[in-house]
């Protein structure tokens, strides 16, 4: 079996997809995409292909290697998010020469199913009540939200007691053993965080997201100190390498890696197993499209120590198409009791509708971060 054709498309809302062809007429997708950079994806992608064409897809580990090493100039989001999606693709080919799905060709699975949580509010979090309320109702018992808007790197009160307040009316809202995740999205810099976590410590947080950016996670020893609420991060870091100091520091309790963005089946499996070893847990970071979801179940289906997952399923991001617009099976994804089931077709399991693919794709987007900037003009992390 050779590898013959690359082909990629940047589909709305902010995703892009690629399809690995063969000459045995067994295909496989994956989804390499960093949000508001697709195109430069989408360009190191082809860049990779050169190597690949007329290559034997089932050499994943070698062609791992080569890819990431053979450049010299290794990691960052660019580069290990177009690695990420060719992994993916190549994954799937191979389960589907094989018929099996690619847990079982990572060992197994060790769940049927795993816990799901869906975000509620947007980017700038109001009336998350309502918000929380409904998607108890769907069945989901974990949720996450944007705990504030902009803060500065010392601000007022009056921020800290807005986020404070929209915690405790979803608490309210959803009573005592309902899964909140409160993501700080690393709009919060080390003074303001240890006000903030200490504050909602009454409230009895799932975990908190990334209290600070990653870049600045020294702080994260002071700050764990202030709240028993588990802390998460990883999903802007990008491979072992990136995570294995973080694991050494000992004061994270749930890494996100993104299997989209973070060297794809084979590198996240390494991961996930590193961290086993330090006794943490893994959440994959996912408000992506059915492919990269679909990559991040056979990772759970496989790690003893994944306990949630995230899901993009009506998610503020999603306004054009959702979740499962791209899937020909629709039902891939069967959401019960606020679990999903690990998909079991071959591959991913995922059926991508190609026709719709390329009708979205002569749309496509340039979806960008939106800039914010603080009341003084300067500007501010989103």
């Amino acid at each position: 079996m050779k590898i013959t054709a690359f082909k990629t498309y940047i589909v709305p809302p902010r995703w892009m997809f690629l399809k690995i062809e063969t000459d045995e007429g067994v295909s496989g997708w994956g989804e390499p995409v960093i949000e508001g950079r697709a195109h430069t994806v989408e360009a190191a992608v082809h860049e990779l292909s050169d190597y690949l064409i007329g290559k034997d897809p089932r050499l994943i580990e070698d062609h791992w290697n080569v890819m990431y090493r053979g450049g010299f100039y290794r990691g960052g989001p660019i580069l290990m998010s177009a690695i990420a999606g060719i992994d993916q693709a190549l994954w799937d080919i191979k389960g589907r020469a094989l018929g099996v799905p690619v847990h079982e060709l990572l060992g197994g699975k060790c769940r049927d199913r795993i816990k799901v949580y869906s975000w509620i509010g947007g980017d700038r979090p109001s009336d998350v009540a309502d918000g929380a309320r409904d998607v108890v109702a769907r069945g989901f018992t974990a949720l996450k939200m944007n705990g504030t808007e902009e803060l500065q790197i010392v601000d007022s009160h009056d921020k800290i007691d807005a986020a404070v307040e929209r915690v405790a009316m979803v608490r309210e809202a959803v009573g005592p053993h309902i899964g909140i995740a409160v993501d700080f999205h690393g709009r919060v810099h080390r003074p303001m965080a240890r006000v903030l976590v200490k504050e909602l410590e009454p409230y009895r947080l799932m975990f908190i997201e990334e209290p600070v950016l990653s870049e600045n996670r020294e702080a994260l020893k002071e700050i764990a100190a202030l709240s028993s609420a588990p802390i998460a991060l990883g999903e802007r870091l990008y491979s072992r390498w990136d995570f294995k100091s973080v694991l050494q520091e000992g004061v994270v309790d749930i890494i996100q890696p993104d299997l989209s963005h973070a060297g794809g089946i084979t590198e996240c499996r390494k991961i996930a197993a590193m961290a086993e070893a330090y006794d943490v847990a893994v959440a994959p970071h996912c408000p992506l499209g059915p492919i990269a979801l679909a990559a991040c179940l056979q990772l759970d289906a496989v790690s003893y120590n994944a306990f949630i997952q995230e899901q993009s399923l009506g998610i503020h991001y999603n306004k054009s198409n959702d979740l499962i617009d791209y899937a020909r099976n629709k039902d891939v994804f069967r959401y019960e009791d606020g679990y999903v089931t690990i998909p079991d077709g071959p591959g991913l399991g995922v059926d991508v509708d190609e026709d719709y693919v390329k009708e979205r794709a002569k749309e496509g987007h340039r979806w960008r971060n939106p800039v914010w900037r603080h009341a003084d003009g300067s500007f501010a992390e989103w």
